[in-house]
């Protein structure tokens, strides 16, 4: 049975589906917007919101756990500039965009996922 197992494995171990779901998160704070799979981007919206519910606290004790994730650049941006947009709003940080068109070398279904 599949209790309490959530989460995509994308065929990765689990230290290497930990550094990709953090570059994946890295890449989009630094763009605000990044285009890759549909799987993805649902795996990395939890991921990306739960950050910046820590980035709208503001305290020492979130800043770390941001930068447990992110890279310094990028955690500073997160609690300074986008974390601060949310602050009245309670979830649903992030949108995913489906496109029709799939990758071209296997056919993988594509979409953007960008902030809101």
């Amino acid at each position: 049975m599949r209790h309490l197992k959530k989460g995509k494995k994308f065929g990765r171990k689990t230290g290497q589906r930990k550094a990709f779901m953090k570059n994946l998160a890295t890449n989009l704070v630094r763009h605000e917007k990044i285009m890759t799979t549909e799987t993805r981007a649902k795996e990395l919206r939890s991921v990306v919101e739960r950050l910046v519910t820590h980035g709208k606290k503001g305290t020492l004790s979130s800043m770390r756990l941001l930068l447990a994730c992110l890279p310094k650049k990028e955690a500073m941006k997160m609690q300074k500039e986008i974390a601060p947009r949310y602050a009245d709003r309670k979830g649903g940080y992030t949108r995913v965009i489906k496109y029709a068109a799939r990758r071209k070398g296997d056919a993988a279904k594509t979409a953007t996922i960008e902030f809101v």
